[in-house]
């Protein structure tokens, strides 16, 4: 049986301070735009950051990987494409694919991993948190 697969799509401008003289992105920043999907993600399936802070919990992520095939611009509407990647292991895997809006060009593919860290002992945890289990029962990824 083939496993479901929770994503999002959701939309921003790039803005001003982004760019370079020359109006193209700064690399660094399509990182943040990974980020930005994953917060997105959160919202619609619920499963945000605050959730994991009122778990106790911090998720920093302790990998991350982007490749890019095109250049954004100053004012380019980018959709960011978040999925999460189930995983037995107590950690979180989210995926990435960046279009440019309006021509649905690939502009940028990428992964991050987070995992779980005790809120105040910074504490690694090696099996995932209850609240996060119930979450992934209440997705049908379990």
């Amino acid at each position: 049986m083939k496993q479901k697969e929770l994503s999002d799509r959701t939309e921003i401008l790039v803005r001003f301070n982004e760019a370079d003289p020359l109006g193209i992105v700064w690399h660094g920043h399509y990182v943040r735009y990974f980020e930005d999907g994953r917060e997105a993600f959160g919202i619609k399936h619920g499963i945000g950051y605050l959730d994991f802070y009122r778990n106790s919990l911090v998720v920093p992520v302790v990998s991350i990987q982007c490749d890019y095939k095109r250049s954004l611009r100053y004012g380019d509407k980018v959709i960011i494409e978040t999925t999460y990647v189930p995983s037995e292991a107590a950690k979180l895997i989210f995926t990435y694919r960046l279009f440019k809006a309006g021509t649905n060009e690939l502009v940028a593919t990428g992964t991050s991993v987070q995992v779980f860290l005790d809120r105040d002992s910074s504490v690694l945890q090696l099996t995932n948190p209850p609240f996060f289990e119930d979450w992934k029962r209440k997705q049908a990824l379990i």
